[in-house]
C-alpha cells in the first residue's frame, strides 16, 4: 500500500515538474522577480536616470535665499529617495536663465517681495516639474513667508524660531505589547505572509482540480482505481499537491535571493558602503519592531498551521473535483471556496484597523481562514500565543474531520461521470459508516 502511494506521488510530481512549461514558468518568474527588485537599475539602463540632479536657480529679489535654502535642504533630507536637487543663488536675469534651462529638467525660482502677500514666487521650467518638486518648493516658500511676516511685526529672532519650530511630540505607550512599529509590521506581514500564501493556496486548488478532471476525462481514472484504493489515490493527490506548492515556494524564495544578490553585485547607482548601510538599517528596523522576537516564539506553530491549511484546501479541492466531470464544472463548484479565501485575504490585510475586535478574533478560529488571520493578529500583538495555538489545533481537528467525510464523497464521485442524482449519492455516502 505504501509502495503504491509513493509511486502515485512520484508520478504526480513528475507530471507537474518534469515539463517544459514548469521550467519556462519558473524561468519567467525568476526574470520577473529580478526585474522588480532591480526596476530602478533597468529604467536607468534604458535611459532613465535616478541619480540625475535637478538644478534650481533661485532669483532672489526678497533677500531670503539663505532662509529658503535652509528650509528646502531640511525638507529634502527628511524625504529621501524623492529626487536629487541642487540650489544656486543665481546672479543672472530670468530671461538669461530661460535660455539655459531649455530642453533640461532644471528650474528657475523667482522670489519677490509683495506689499499685500508679503512674498510671491514664480516657478519657470521647460517641462512639468512634478508633484514632489512642487510640494518641496511650496512648503519651503511657506516657511520663509512665515519668517518674513514675523520679522515685519517686530518679533525677536528667538520668538520667531520658537513660533516656527515644529511641536515636539513625545510618545508614551502604556500597552507594552503594542510598542512595536505597527506600520512596519503591517507592511511586512502583507508582503511576507499574506500575499505568497494566498497565491500558493490558489495555485493548489486550481492544480489538484485540473489533475483529477484530466484523469477522469481521459478515463485513466478507471485504470488507476482498479489497481489502488480510492483512499490511497486521494492521499497521493493531497501529498503530491502540497509538496508541489512547498517546492514552488522554495523556488520563489531562491529567486528573490538571487534578485537581491544581483542588485548588490550589479548596482551602479549605489556604492558598496551605501548598500551595506541600507541592509544594516533595515535589519535594525526589523529588530526594533519586535518581529523577530515574536516570530521566534510562534514560528513552529505557524509552520504547522500553514501546512495543515495546505492539506485542508487540497482535501476540499480534491473532493470538489471528484464531483465534477470537466474543468468548467469544477471552476463553478469551487467559486464559494475562492470567495472564502478572498474574504480571509482582505480581512488579514485590514487586521491592524480592527484593533483586536471580537469579530476578527472569531474569524481567526475558523479553519479555512485561520492561516491568514491568526498569525497576523499574533504578530500585531492583538492575540496571544495560546490563541494562535488554539487556532492551529482547531484547524488540525477540522482537517481530520473533512478528510474522514470527504473520503466518502471522493469514493462515490471519483468514478461518476454523470451529474444525475450525484448530490443524492453524495449525501447518502456521507451518512454511511
Amino acid at each position: 500500500m505504501k509502495t503504491k502511494c509513493k509511486f502515485l506521488i512520484k508520478q504526480s510530481l513528475k507530471k507537474k515538474m518534469d515539463t517544459k512549461w514548469f521550467k519556462i514558468a519558473n524561468l519567467f518568474v525568476l526574470i520577473l522577480l529580478i526585474g522588480i527588485i532591480n526596476i530602478d537599475r533597468i529604467i536607468s539602463f534604458f535611459g532613465g536616470d535616478f541619480e540625475s540632479v535637478t538644478k534650481i536657480y533661485v532669483v532672489d529679489k526678497a533677500e531670503s535665499y539663505s532662509l529658503f535654502a535652509s528650509s528646502f535642504t531640511a525638507l529634502k533630507d527628511n524625504l529621501e529617495d524623492l529626487g536629487n536637487y541642487e540650489l544656486e543663488n543665481a546672479s543672472k536675469s530670468v530671461e538669461e536663465l530661460k535660455e539655459e534651462i531649455k530642453e533640461t529638467d532644471n528650474i528657475i525660482l523667482e522670489i519677490r517681495p509683495s506689499d499685500t502677500e508679503y512674498l510671491i514666487a514664480n516657478v519657470i521650467s521647460y517641462n512639468s516639474i512634478g508633484m514632489v518638486t512642487e510640494q518641496l518648493l511650496q512648503t519651503s516658500l511657506n516657511s520663509i513667508k512665515s519668517h518674513v511676516v514675523l520679522e515685519k511685526t517686530g518679533i525677536s529672532e528667538n520668538e520667531i524660531a520658537a513660533l516656527t519650530s515644529n511641536v515636539s511630540l513625545n510618545k508614551e505607550i502604556m500597552n507594552e505589547s503594542d510598542t512595536q512599529n505597527q506600520d512596519l509590521v503591517s507592511s511586512s506581514l502583507i508582503l511576507v505572509l499574506i500575499v505568497p500564501f494566498f497565491l500558493l493556496i490558489t495555485m493548489l486548488t486550481q492544480m489538484i482540480g485540473a489533475e483529477i478532471n484530466d484523469e477522469k476525462s481521459t478515463r485513466s481514472m478507471e485504470i488507476i482505481i482498479s489497481n489502488v484504493s480510492p483512499k490511497i489515490h486521494f492521499l497521493s493527490k493531497i501529498i503530491a499537491s502540497t509538496a508541489f506548492v512547498l517546492v514552488q515556494a522554495c523556488i520563489i524564495i531562491v529567486d528573490v535571493v538571487i534578485g537581491i544578490m544581483l542588485r548588490f553585485l550589479l548596482t551602479k547607482s549605489l556604492g558598496a558602503s551605501e548598500n551595506v548601510s541600507f541592509v544594516l538599517e533595515l535589519i535594525n528596523g526589523i529588530k526594533d519592531s519586535g518581529i523577530l522576537d515574536l516570530l521566534g516564539k510562534c514560528l513552529p506553530i505557524m509552520f504547522v498551521l500553514f501546512l495543515c491549511s495546505f492539506v485542508l484546501y487540497a482535501i476540499v479541492a480534491g473532493v470538489l473535483a471528484s464531483m465534477t466531470t470537466n474543468i468548467e464544472d469544477y471552476q463553478q463548484l469551487q467559486a464559494p471556496l475562492m470567495i472564502l479565501l478572498v474574504v480571509g485575504y482582505y480581512v488579514a490585510i485590514m487586521a491592524s484597523t480592527f484593533n483586536g475586535a471580537i469579530f476578527i478574533k472569531i474569524l481567526s478560529y475558523i479553519p479555512m481562514l485561520s492561516f491568514l488571520i491568526a498569525p497576523v493578529l499574533f504578530l500585531l500583538g492583538q492575540t496571544t500565543l495560546l490563541e494562535l495555538g488554539i487556532s492551529t489545533v482547531i484547524c488540525i481537528l477540522f482537517t481530520c474531520f473533512i478528510f474522514h467525510y470527504g473520503l466518502r464523497i471522493y469514493k462515490v464521485g471519483i468514478l461518476n461521470y454523470s451529474s444525475q442524482d450525484l448530490w443524492k449519492k453524495i449525501f447518502k455516502s456521507v451518512k454511511e459508516k
